[in-house]
């Protein structure tokens, strides 16, 4: 795979930097960032969801274990809530922003008319796939060191008391009620690993619209999760 052009390939180097990873391969780095509709439009091109579906879970792995060493104290059902605050779609579309990941997207002309470079789904994936990109380019450690880099000053400035004691379920019903007179639907939407360490994903819809998406390893550790994304969403 080589490079679309010159200018293309200087916003990659600079974004080597920032993020703390220089490419041995840079063909990952390009596929990790190549959107779905520039594929579409250059057969041959390889777009960013293989990579994305990868970097999901060694994001979520990595954070975990940030946390994990971070807060000896705290429970499971805390520690997955903190997870969830960290690795949501707005918290990964802010730090792809905050590294100039937009800027280096390659997008088809539809998204790029609609404002694609700013878009939280397109960003958070991205941001999804350059973990994956660097830990296949780098191996773990690298990948490790990436994130810590860039999570681990959101670990310092998580406290478990404000995870221990919310039941954001109960704050979700008693929003929607009063907002809407209704109250939220929560649908188990797949799980995934061995049944001694299951992972659930729980989606949660009001008024017919998805609001909010959560993992946990107990069906209610991820509709909790669910709730507290959803909560946001309406902050919004």
């Amino acid at each position: 795979m080589t490079f679309v052009n010159d200018i293309f390939s200087d916003k990659y180097a600079s974004l080597e930097k920032i993020i703390g990873h220089q490419f041995s391969d840079r063909s990952l780095l390009e596929e990790a960032l190549t959107h779905r509709s520039r594929s579409n439009e250059l057969p041959g091109l390889s777009d960013n969801q293989r990579l994305e579906f990868f970097g999901d879970s060694i994001l979520g792995f990595l954070v975990s274990h940030l946390l994990f060493d971070a807060f000896p104290q705290a429970r499971e059902g805390e520690l997955t809530s903190m997870r969830a605050s960290l690795v949501d779609e707005s918290s990964l579309a802010a730090i792809a922003s905050s590294l100039g990941i937009g800027s280096c997207l390659q997008l088809g002309k539809g998204e790029e008319k609609g404002g694609g470079r700013k878009k939280k789904s397109i960003l958070s994936d991205a941001f999804e796939a350059v973990i994956a990109a660097v830990y296949l380019d780098g191996g773990v450690t690298a990948a490790r060191e990436v994130v810590q880099r860039h999570f681990s000053p959101l670990v310092q400035g998580l406290a478990v008391s404000s995870f221990s004691s919310t039941d954001y379920k109960t704050l979700l019903q008693e929003y929607t009620q009063s907002r809407f007179g209704s109250t939220p639907s929560y649908s188990v939407t797949g799980s995934q690993g061995p049944d001694h360490a299951r992972v659930f994903t729980v989606t949660v819809i009001v008024n017919s619209e998805l609001c909010g998406k959560g993992e946990g390893s107990r069906k209610k550790d991820a509709e909790q999760a669910a709730a507290r994304e959803a909560l946001e969403f309406f902050k919004r």
